[in-house]
């Protein structure tokens, strides 16, 4: 049996299903997974509280928030730093960061196409909160984001299967731009790939608009405007990656990709196809 831990510090797009999409139909065997999640907020004493998790002795644990290099995450990774660890981030988007990472003995997947959302109280409420990240998970699922996260959690969780454990395990070292993510969505119409590699090209976009919005402008009414505008940006996203998949459906040409039982990834295209 292998256990994955994921640790959940803050909220990314991706944080809504990262823990579920090793086993979308709960029929999957050999592998058991546990979350600890400190909700929205993500500062050192949220780290500190992760110890306790060390108890039921995950095989490998993943560290989903936004900026690792926020204090809260970096204490985080300070607690695993004997477990085998990936972070999952919207940054750091530097390649000297990131080598770091490495250098530290961390995995890493960073998601620059999963966008920081306009957390500021004139303009965030809860339902704006939720609106946001539906839109962003749109994104994140038919634009091949969930699916490079899936196939890479699965490489590890084989890996431990086969015996392979502490630092004999190859982590994952990904810079996940939108080129790379598009790729594993597997569009076979090139204009349906071309509306998702555009949704995630301004997915990345709304980070650079929310930014100020978020940490910079002071007047209430810039700061409605700046986040309302990110807002829409990720909106037009969405729509872009559902057209996408529409065109893909109506060719009857839809990738997917069920686990079986024993983990194996199975593929089928035609809606009345069994997978294989």
């Amino acid at each position: 049996m292998v256990n994955v831990g994921f640790i959940k510090m803050g909220n990314l797009g991706m944080s809504q299903v990262i823990d579920l999409i090793q086993d979308e139909i709960a029929a999957r065997e050999g592998i058991t997974v546990r979350v600890f999640g400190t909700g929205a907020k993500m500062g050192p004493a949220e780290a500190a509280a992760t110890e306790s998790f060390k108890q039921w002795k995950p095989d490998f644990v993943v560290i989903i928030s936004p900026n690792a290099a926020a204090p809260g995450p970096a204490a985080a990774r300070e607690v695993w730093r004997d477990f085998p660890c990936i972070v999952v981030s919207d940054g750091p988007t530097k390649k000297e960061a990131r080598e770091t990472l490495e250098q530290e003995g961390f995995g890493y997947i960073i998601l620059p196409v999963d966008p920081l959302i306009g957390a500021k109280r004139e303009f965030l409420d809860p339902v704006e909160m939720a609106d946001f990240n539906s839109d962003a998970m749109k994104v994140l699922a038919i634009c091949g984001v969930v699916r490079l996260i899936h196939e890479e959690l699965d490489k590890l969780t084989e890996h431990v299967a086969s015996g392979k454990s502490g630092k004999g395990l190859e982590l994952p070292h990904i810079f996940a731009k939108p080129e790379k993510c598009v790729e594993y969505a597997a569009f076979s119409n090139p204009y349906a790939k071309a509306k998702a590699l555009a949704a995630l090209h301004m997915a990345e976009r709304v980070a650079q608009v929310n930014f100020p919005a978020c940490f910079m402008l002071k007047d209430v009414e810039q700061i409605c405007l700046t986040a309302a505008a990110g807002h829409e940006i990720m909106r037009a996203a969405a729509e872009l990656a559902i057209q996408a998949r529409e065109i893909e459906k109506s060719n009857d040409t839809v990738f997917r990709q069920p686990h079986a039982k024993n983990g194996t990834l199975l593929r089928k295209t035609r809606l009345y196809e069994k997978p294989e």
